[in-house]
C-alpha cells in the first residue's frame, strides 16, 4: 500500500473536512480524466480551483495531482481515513477558534494517532469546560459536572455565608 506514508494536514480536522477533501479530489480526478479523453488541440478550461486543504495535503505529502498514481494513492488514503480513522467527539459551550482546533488536532495526532479526526459540537449547558466522547468512553470536564460532583460542598459554603450575613 503506497498510501501508508501519507498524512492529513491540520486543516483537515473533522470527518466533514475529510469527506470534503475526498470529494474535491474525486472532482479533480474526474476533470483530469475527462481532459485526457479530449481530442488533441481542443481547448480545455483551467484546472478547477482547489481548497487550501487540498493544497496543504498535496504539498505536505509531495504529491503531484497531475500524476494518476498520486491521485489514486491519495484517493485510497482518504477512503481509508473516512472508513477507519478513530474519531473523537468534543463538545464546548461555544465555538472554539480555528487556531485552537488546529492545536488540539495536532496534539491528538502526535499523542494518539496520526489519522485521528476531531468532531466538535456545541453544548451551551456545560457553561465552561468540555465533554469528550470516543466509541467506548465519555468524560465530562465541564463546570456543570464540577458543581454536580461537589454539590454538598457548594451548599455548605452557601449556608455558611448565609449564616455569617445574618450575624
Amino acid at each position: 500500500m503506497a498510501h501508508e506514508h501519507l498524512r492529513l494536514p491540520l486543516s483537515v480536522i473533522s470527518q466533514g473536512d475529510a469527506m470534503r477533501l475526498r470529494r474535491e479530489l474525486a472532482v479533480l480526478d474526474e476533470y483530469i480524466k475527462q481532459a485526457e479523453l479530449r481530442e488533441p488541440g481542443t481547448s480545455i478550461k483551467a484546472l478547477p480551483k482547489t481548497s487550501t486543504s487540498l493544497s496543504e495535503f498535496t504539498q505536505d505529502n509531495h504529491l503531484n495531482m497531475l500524476k494518476e498514481e498520486d491521485r489514486a494513492n491519495a484517493t485510497e488514503f482518504l477512503k481509508s481515513i473516512s472508513e477507519h480513522a478513530p474519531v473523537i467527539h468534543i463538545s464546548f459551550a461555544s465555538d472554539p477558534s480555528a487556531a485552537f482546533m488546529r492545536k488540539l488536532a495536532a496534539w491528538f495526532r502526535e499523542s494518539i494517532d496520526p489519522a485521528i479526526l476531531v468532531n466538535v459540537g456545541l453544548e451551551p449547558s456545560i457553561a465552561a469546560g468540555f465533554t469528550i466522547r470516543t466509541l467506548n468512553r465519555y468524560h465530562d470536564f465541564s463546570l456543570r459536572q464540577q458543581f454536580v460532583e461537589h454539590r454538598e460542598l457548594l451548599l455548605n459554603g452557601i449556608r455558611g455565608t448565609a449564616k455569617q450575613a445574618k450575624t
